[in-house]
């Protein structure tokens, strides 16, 4: 019998999809897989104004996300062997779509079924996993690996092509710069991890898939990165409270205390990430140890909720 896969995710860009797409293609041809994309009650823009963009920042961060609509009726009746769920964080949380999804009652699609996470990401990730863990723990689904795609190229690198993508809507090579996002080369490998994934699933294996997936690289974690998001989630849950309190999405009362977080927030990784990786850096030569656990505890998928 063929297994049945549900492939089910939200992307703005359509890189996403891409990274999915490969993933599968593998194994396309032994297995029935239907895609079901995640898409917001009102669409969020892209490209974004600045505004637009940092505007969302409050309500993704406390997860007070705007509504989605139903997924189809014909994927809510079927039972699914397997669930591959792609996603992208939004201020180190899950995008609003997602945490709107698995905060809804078609989050029980997932209710004692096994799934793979698929994370596409700039770089930091780790706490908006921890989050996801937490919702699909709370519908009984059953996480069975992990696969996190980011953009490799130098931090401010990234940066900047990030912001060209998200405000200009180019995500093509220009000037000095690459191109935006996951690496080309990186997108299309990821189509090994649907043959390890396929392979466990017909071996009645999956305890051990993470495990594999590991070895071949589908989790890459330096321990800086663990320092730097405990420090900026401390900071966005700090001002989306602050911004908040001159009202909700959209509202013009709240639009300076928004474009001041943005300033301040561009200063700190332009002007200020230079020293903040240092200080990163000592820390990690400090806290080695706790460290290293750290990182081997977010490869992993266990939940310890608070834990960043």
């Amino acid at each position: 019998m063929r297994p049945r896969l549900l492939v089910l995710y939200y992307t703005q860009t359509g890189q996403l999809r891409q990274i999915l797409d490969s993933i599968i293609s593998g194994i396309a041809d032994k297995a029935d897989i239907d895609y079901a994309a995640i898409e917001p009650v009102k669409p969020f823009p892209f490209p974004w104004t600045p505004l637009q963009f940092f505007d969302v920042m409050p309500e993704t961060v406390e997860h007070l996300p705007e509504p989605v609509k139903p997924l189809p009726t014909d994927i809510l009746n079927k039972d699914y062997d397997l669930i591959i769920f792609g996603y992208q964080p939004w201020f180190l949380n899950p995008s609003q779509p997602i945490t709107a999804f698995l905060q809804s009652d078609y989050a029980q699609v997932f209710k004692d079924k096994p799934v793979v996470t698929v994370i596409g990401s700039r770089n930091m990730w780790l706490h908006a996993q921890e989050m996801v863990k937490g919702y699909l723990q709370s519908v009984n689904a059953h996480l069975v690996g992990n696969i996190v795609l980011t953009d490799t190229n130098p931090n401010l690198v990234s940066l900047l092509t990030v912001i060209r993508w998200s405000f200009k809507g180019q995500k093509q090579a220009s000037g000095m710069l690459p191109a935006a996002g996951v690496q080309d080369k990186d997108i299309y490998e990821a189509y090994r991890f649907g043959n390890t994934i396929y392979k466990h699933f017909l071996g009645n294996n999956l305890t051990d898939l993470q495990r594999e997936l590991l070895a071949q690289g589908a989790v890459r974690l330096k321990p800086g990165l663990v320092i730097l998001e405990q420090r900026g989630i401390k900071n966005f849950r700090f001002w989306a409270k602050f911004i908040r309190k001159k009202g909700g999405p959209g509202d013009p009362n709240r639009a300076k205390r928004v474009l001041l977080f943005k300033n301040l927030l561009l200063v700190m990784v332009f002007i200020l990430s230079p020293l903040s990786s240092f200080t990163a850096r000592i820390m990690q030569l400090i806290k080695r140890r706790t460290l290293l656990k750290d990182v081997d505890y977010f490869k992993q998928l266990g939940y310890e909720k608070g834990r960043i």
